[in-house]
């Protein structure tokens, strides 16, 4: 059945033809979304809201653009709403129990920020790369880039992607945006100089190993084997010299070998015994974290997920147990 013949029997309020029509663009509708806002659940929410407003709105598509363009005009603006209602999400307090963090080096931006897992990122980065995207699709989806993302206005934020990441031309950009030409190139050339100011970790960029890679596990692996072992002097030699540390929605940030190695050894210093249990999160390696408890279980405490530089460990970002079920990922295992 032709895109065509769908239009129309989602337009005469067939729900199974609007569910054909759309399904190839939830995908990269939910992560553009996830772009837009740093949080896996508001993606999920706004992903919702724009599928919603593209069924009630669909009489009014008259084929202008493409059915594509079209949600993503409909998903961008309503990711524009939230960013411009919500406020600014707090930061929280330490609260890990026993364990008393050294002074950070800094305290982060952006305490909000939200892992994204991999097993939805099928479909919506193996996209085929378009001429006009200046962004690789699996560097758009980083830790670090959605990070800096979060620290530009709306306007340019939504322009940035829009054109670097997803390659649509300044023209269509205007028009989702209900502005001009003129007005998306000058709020693009502001994004990227601020983008270029804000993402420090990729002044002098190594690649990464290949995702699931033998090089990739070999680090991942000697990581595991002294964060569990607790040995800090194997943990610290992965470690680039500038090393990133960040913990949303703990606002604590720590930047460099050595204020990293007081940071680890408060934790190892608490005498808590740890296991890691592999996933992934932005493509990146991820490791759900288990701290083991007097009563034989092992309780789920956080999730890391690694930056790799070379055969080296350059960020690493901490985000709470409340994020473990994403990843199918349980609150607790038995002790081994």
């Amino acid at each position: 059945m032709t895109t065509l013949d769908l239009i129309t029997r989602a337009q005469a309020g067939e729900g199974n033809a609007f569910e054909e029509l759309t399904q190839p663009y939830r995908r990269e509708l939910q992560t553009h979304c996830y772009r837009m806002l740093g949080s896996f659940q508001d993606a999920e929410d706004l992903l919702q809201e724009t599928l919603l407003a593209a069924w009630q709105g669909l009489h009014g598509f008259e084929e202008r653009a493409s059915l594509r363009t079209w949600l993503y005009r409909i998903a961008t603006n309503r990711c524009l709403n939230a960013r411009r209602s919500a406020s600014r999400r707090q930061a929280k307090e330490w609260d890990v129990h026993g364990v008393e963090p050294p002074e950070p080096t800094r305290l982060g931006e952006v305490p909000w920020l939200q892992p994204y897992p991999d097993a939805l990122l099928e479909g919506a980065i193996d996209l085929p790369p378009d001429p006009e995207a200046r962004y690789e699709q699996t560097e758009s989806i980083s830790l670090a880039f959605v990070t800096a993302l979060q620290l530009l206005p709306p306007r340019q934020l939504a322009v940035l992607v829009l054109r670097d990441v997803l390659g649509f031309h300044a023209n269509e950009v205007a028009d989702m945006l209900d502005s001009t030409v003129e007005s998306v190139t000058s709020a693009l050339k502001r994004a990227r100089a601020t983008l270029e100011q804000k993402r420090p970790l990729e002044s002098e960029p190594r690649p990464a190993p290949a995702a699931n890679s033998p090089s990739e596990d070999a680090i991942v692996g000697k990581f595991v084997a002294a964060y569990e072992s607790s040995d800090l002097d194997s943990l610290v030699a992965l470690l680039t010299d500038d090393v990133f540390i960040s913990m949303p929605p703990l606002p604590f940030e720590y930047e460099g070998r050595k204020p990293a190695a007081r940071f680890f050894a408060s934790i190892f210093g608490s005498g808590r015994k740890f296991d890691l249990v592999p996933t992934r999160a932005n493509g990146q390696p991820a490791l759900g974290a288990y701290v083991h408890g007097t009563d034989g279980t092992s309780h789920g405490v956080g999730l890391f997920v690694l930056t790799l530089a070379g055969d080296e460990i350059c960020a690493m970002f901490r985000f709470e147990n409340t994020v473990l079920p994403w990843f199918g990922l349980p609150r607790s295992l038995p002790n081994p």
